[in-house]
């Protein structure tokens, strides 16, 4: 299945979840029969299935399923895509945007399986150094274009909630692709026009 919003959840994956949170919430001090944290076990499985449901989808998949014949050669530009993500390192989100272009070779994609490749890769847990080139290998690869440019600047909360404690601070990676590498005024364009 190329593309699908979680809606319904696995029952056995659920109730094994559930469990360990369950085990969790003693194991840090909380007494998981109090009122407010009997349904929590249960949330927090639905909440991870939901987070990490990009292992069951296909980016090449969903490039493919919007493949249109067009003869436009120019820049086409994705930006702001909202992303969520985990840490793989802490489990811990990181929020922030993705900004997605790539150089037609006489086909295009619909937009929105731009915006939706970014999420497959970003439920999942990750790291961000990773998701990047990800994003920029499923569309190279799928909608054979000139080029692909990515930038992702998020904030993470594993550094603003727990360790060095920075809560302003944004890390941003980049990875480009085919002309995007070999013309340094095609990726100054792609800079200016997501305003970095």
């Amino acid at each position: 299945m190329a593309y699908r919003k979680l809606e319904q959840y696995d029952e056995s994956t659920t109730e094994a979840l559930a469990g360990h949170i369950q085990a969790i919430l003693d194991l840090i001090g909380e007494n998981p029969e109090r009122e407010g944290l009997l349904k929590t076990p249960e949330r927090v499985a639905k909440a991870l299935q939901f987070l990490t449901q990009g292992y069951f989808q296909d980016g090449k998949e969903i490039i493919q399923s919007a493949l249109f014949q067009e003869p436009y050669n120019h820049m086409v530009i994705v930006k702001d895509i909202e992303l969520f993500s985990l840490c793989e390192h802490h489990m811990m989100p990181f929020i922030g945007k993705a900004h997605v272009a790539y150089i037609p070779n006489g086909r295009i994609t619909g937009l929105s399986k731009i915006a939706r490749v970014v999420e497959t890769y970003a439920r999942r847990l990750q790291v961000q150094e990773r998701l990047t080139e990800q994003i920029r290998d499923c569309i190279q690869e799928s909608l054979h274009p000139l080029g692909v440019a990515v930038v992702i600047e998020p904030m993470h909360t594993c550094m603003s909630m727990r360790g060095v404690q920075k809560s302003n601070a944004i890390t941003t990676t980049s990875a480009f692709s085919g002309i995007f590498l070999k013309s340094d005024k095609t990726r100054n364009e792609f800079l200016q026009l997501i305003g970095r």
